[in-house]
């Protein structure tokens, strides 16, 4: 095979982890790296998988890699927190098979709670890392970090961010290539990591790394574009392409591997420039490094340390060119919402009403902070909601927290929320924990997780049952409701959070996006009988909404006929209506 086709870089990413030879891939799913393994799992030469966290999944693609092949882990830069015990700790023991981490940034904060520099993890992990430009170069990259990964006994990390992953390049087709499995070798002194053996191999780390510096000068994808040598451009992955396009007749030394840095080369192409300009998103990571070497350059003195970069600011900075970016007009807001039919909505339409304060968790049920729901007070990381809420209780006492609650989703539960209900229940804690079941792993697009029946290869499996993993934990008080039937919901928050122990509220219902056959009516405003008192638009359903003149209406094409709007009618001026079928 060899053709040329269109891919986004993370369809890329998983081309090159088939042609690469890789036989394992574990994940989870975060934004932006999602699409890898949604990609990976069309090669049925690839054994891929949904792990319950990115610490699992690292550790399974560790193990495949002691056990002779090539292994691969993907997830997005806050999923890199919860690897990196294995991640520092591999670093040390190296690897078997090639062992290689796909990791997305994401400047500008498209999907995530903060902007975190996963080059500076790397550093502190002392792990090689390698960012491609475009599509063509993460697949290619991805081959070339396994090759790097084998030779210098090392995992290796090639950086995403979401402009790369989610951008659509033209890659060229090679056909797979799968090197012969290594054979396993008891090899007690590499790979456990006792103080003992971790001595030892921390001085073969840092020799490792010396290598790496001096060789990573000959690498090809460290390479020097010389033009203009008035001024001269360092720069890496996608801002090499906003650089290319501000200033196509500077000099560019282009870094393919970002850590370590090629010192040498880097030395030669500043003493061959008149002025050099560092140009990376996020951290100055390169920068720090290239003026501690006693190179002049500028860097963040000019650029910012937030957010995406462009051509016009690079013109802008350096050019001196004014900043002209086009502003659509007339173009309408659009704040983030919880979908039509969300049975988040229905939940946090009750702890409104109740006004309940909830400490929330990462996934779409985060959108109940916004405005018109207002209940989601807190969101830290994954699995915390369960945490802090225990953190609250112990700091103020039991009654501080009767008008509480902790919101999780089952992805995020099994995730890291078991732990935090665990620590709950073992250190004598009051708080009334609310799992918000939507049977998927909502926010990232649908991922089947523990719970849900199914493996990311199609595979019927065990269901987790919530529920049995709560008793079994020793919580006494179980509920599950349906999301939707709120009567019973307000009956069962209000009984749970007057206990003096913990108690688990299972909301059940599923997104309505996973089956939109299933959807068999929808409901219409009666105009004669509405008295446009306005509860059906409190829970902030965006498919009613009020006129100009003070009536209210339902978009029927996009009601997805959940009911919440019906139940919170005194008038009856809300009708059910049955799909013609």
């Amino acid at each position: 095979m060899n053709n040329r086709v269109i891919m986004l870089g993370n369809e890329a990413f998983a081309r090159g982890a088939y042609e690469a030879g890789v036989k394992v891939s574990a994940a989870y799913p975060g934004t932006p790296s999602t699409e890898i393994s949604e990609n990976i799992v069309k090669y049925k030469e690839i054994y891929a998988e949904w792990s319950p966290n990115e610490k699992v999944s690292l550790e399974v693609a560790i193990g495949a890699s002691m056990s002779g092949v090539r292994a691969l882990a993907s997830m997005k830069h806050v999923g890199l927190n919860v690897a990196a015990d294995p991640l520092f700790t591999v670093s040390y023991i190296g690897v078997t098979g090639g062992l290689v981490i796909v990791v997305a940034d994401d400047p500008g904060l498209y999907s995530s709670q903060n902007e975190q520099d996963t080059r500076a993890v790397a550093r502190a992990a002392k792990v090689p890392v390698l960012e491609p430009s475009d599509s063509r170069e993460a697949k290619e990259y991805l081959k070339f970090a396994f090759e790097l990964s084998e030779t210098y006994d090392t995992p290796v990390i090639v950086r995403s961010t979401t402009r790369l992953s989610h951008s659509q390049g033209m890659v060229e087709l090679f056909d797979r290539q799968e090197p012969d499995d290594k054979i396993y070798e008891r090899n007690i002194s590499k790979n456990v990591m006792m103080p003992g053996n971790a001595k030892v191999r921390h001085v073969f780390v840092e020799q490792r790394e010396n290598a790496m510096v001096e060789d990573g000068c000959d690498f090809s994808i460290n390479k020097i574009e010389y033009n203009d040598k008035k001024v001269g451009i360092i720069t890496s992955g996608i801002p090499y392409q906003y650089v290319k396009e501000a200033l196509p007749s500077a000099s560019v030394l282009k870094l393919g591997m970002v850590n370590p840095l090629p010192r040498k080369l880097i030395e030669e192409f500043a003493a061959n420039v008149e002025i050099v300009y560092i140009v990376e998103e996020l951290d100055p990571i390169i920068e720090e490094q290239v003026k501690s070497w006693g190179i002049k350059a500028s860097g963040k003195e000019l650029f910012t340390v937030q957010g995406e970069y462009s051509a016009n600011m690079i013109r802008e900075k350096i050019n001196g060119e004014p900043l002209s970016i086009s502003q659509p007009t007339n173009v309408p807001v659009r704040p983030p919402i919880l979908c039509p039919g969300c049975p988040h909505r229905s939940v946090y339409a009750v702890l409104n009403k109740l006004k309940i304060h909830a400490a929330g968790d990462i996934g779409c049920y985060t959108l109940g902070a916004v405005v018109p729901l207002s209940v989601v007070d807190t969101t830290i990381c994954m699995g915390a909601s369960i945490s802090s809420l225990h953190g609250m209780e112990k700091a103020k006492g039991k009654e501080y927290i009767k008008n509480w609650v902790a919101v999780i989703g089952d992805s995020t539960f099994l995730h890291t929320g078991i732990n935090s209900l665990m620590n709950m229940v073992y250190n004598q804690g009051s708080g009334t924990v609310m799992i918000l079941d939507n049977s998927t792993t909502g926010m990232t697009g649908h991922q089947d997780h523990a719970a849900t029946g199914k493996t990311l290869m199609g595979d019927k499996t065990y269901a987790i049952d919530l529920y049995e993993i709560c008793k079994a934990i020793g919580v006494n008080h179980v509920e599950i409701v349906n999301a939707f039937d709120t009567e019973k919901l307000t009956k069962i928050i209000k009984e749970e959070t007057k206990r003096d122990e913990v108690s688990v509220i299972i909301a059940k219902a599923p997104c309505v996006l996973l089956n939109k056959k299933s959807i068999k009516k929808y409901y219409k405003i009666k105009r004669e009988a509405c008295k446009t008192c306005g509860l059906c638009l409190k829970p902030g359903c965006p498919a009613i909404t009020r006129s100009s003149d003070g009536s209210t209406h339902i978009n029927e094409s996009m009601c997805n006929g959940c009911g919440l709007c019906y139940g919170s009618c005194n008038f009856n001026a809300i009708e059910q209506i049955e799909f013609e079928m």
